[in-house]
């Protein structure tokens, strides 16, 4: 459920030498806010450089150049530090906001991005990450764009990362969203919030962009006018997921099922030991791999594929029917997403030839939304052939943009 960094990464560097970016000046902070803390300006994004960078990624992904007929604007990103709350604790959380130079009134995009192991690449800490980049540069698209690090990374990096955890993401998520509504304006002159907010995401970011869909229809519709989301590659059920993951000889990626585990045990989502679902000696690493010191490939080279030899037998077996295994099937139900009947318009997508989440995760949640009483007219869900997880980030995202565009065209 991670996104690779694409191949244009060097191409990017050249491009930073020849039109500039400037970064990390401080700015004061203002304790009469109720979430916005503080910010730090990052990095500064001409038109010439954004479209320059467009051009590059475009010889990857040459569907990309669409978009070049939006940018309109320089953008100003920044690193902003706001508070949230997580398991009942007061927690100074972070991300980043990027803004067009040019002052107006503008509507709101939330990224939440993909599977991430190391704090070195969350977004606040690597704003210049070529697929963040591409995230910030929709601003220059008449956008205000928000992307939080998620708790356990950035500001919040002594706290172990909720991973597919539903309510200290959502709740770290929303709130990002109530720091922007305070601070746009009072800290950034002559810039006004339309009341409008989209949401786009991608893998795990796909995941939490529909679980905040959810809750800011159902939960927080009074404080904020959600417009529409786009959702890639999310695994929406994730005991599923797991079933999905255990059912095959081996897994290409176990990473992703320690992560889960790492972060229920965590954050109290099950009673079972580690022990009980790992064999060892992985049950006795797992606590040390996710540390934020650690990329992905680290993590699986300290694992294995071989599923038999991951797990152990009896979790392999009969996790999902033993009653042994029932606070962990509990667990992965209540942070899955049910279908229900949404009355805001919803993209799902999905890359057709995905080994990591499988596309049937959106085709499932696509027949349960449909079947809770969503209208075919609101929801749309394209399986987009020739890409594996990481290969369809990209044109999944893309399309997860034209989709909000067009949707804030038509206001």
């Amino acid at each position: 459920m991670k996104i690779n960094r694409t191949r244009f990464t060097l191409q990017v560097l050249i491009l930073l030498l020849l039109f500039g970016a400037d970064s990390c000046k401080k700015q004061n902070q203002n304790s009469s806010y109720s979430y916005y803390v503080s910010k730090r300006f990052a990095v500064n994004y001409n038109q010439g450089y954004i479209n320059g960078l467009i051009d590059v990624a475009s010889t990857v992904y040459p569907e990309l150049s669409t978009i070049k007929q939006y940018v309109k604007s320089d953008v100003n990103v920044y690193e902003i530090v706001y508070k949230t709350t997580i398991s009942g604790n007061d927690v100074n959380a972070s991300g980043l906001i990027c803004l067009p130079v040019t002052p107006g009134s503008y509507p709101v995009i939330s990224f939440q991005n993909g599977t991430n192991t190391l704090y070195s690449d969350s977004p606040s800490q690597a704003p210049k990450d070529n697929l963040y980049q591409l995230v910030e540069f929709l601003a220059s698209m008449g956008y205000i764009v928000v992307v939080a690090d998620y708790p356990g990374f950035g500001e919040s990096s002594q706290i172990p990362h909720p991973y597919l955890v539903t309510e200290p993401t959502v709740r770290s998520l929303v709130d990002l969203l109530h720091a922007t509504k305070e601070m746009v304006g009072p800290e950034f002159p002559g810039f006004t919030l339309k009341n409008e907010f989209y949401l786009l995401g991608y893998s795990q970011g796909g995941w939490a962009t529909l679980a905040l869909h959810k809750a800011m229809e159902l939960d927080y519709s009074s404080d904020f006018n959600l417009v529409g989301s786009a959702c890639g590659a999310g695994p929406y059920n994730i005991l599923k997921l797991l079933e999905n993951m255990v059912g095959k000889p081996t897994y290409p990626m176990p990473v992703y099922l320690a992560y889960i585990v790492n972060a229920y045990s965590a954050y109290a989502q099950f009673t079972n030991p580690i022990s009980d679902i790992f064999n060892e000696p992985y049950a006795s690493r797992i606590g040390s791999l996710f540390t934020g010191l650690l990329t992905s490939d680290q993590i699986n080279s300290q694992l294995t594929t071989s599923i038999p030899t991951l797990l152990n037998p009896g979790f392999v077996s009969g996790f999902s029917t033993v009653p042994k295994y029932s606070s962990i099937v509990d667990a992965l139900n209540k942070n899955s997403i049910s279908g229900w009947m949404t009355s805001k318009p919803l993209f799902l997508i999905h890359a057709g030839n995905d080994t990591s989440v499988d596309p049937s995760s959106t085709e499932n949640m696509y027949t349960a939304m449909i079947q809770a009483g969503t209208s075919q007219n609101l929801l749309q869900k394209e399986i987009v052939p020739g890409f594996d997880h990481s290969e369809g980030a990209i044109p999944c995202l893309l399309k997860g943009f034209l989709f909000l565009n067009n949707l804030k065209n038509s206001q």
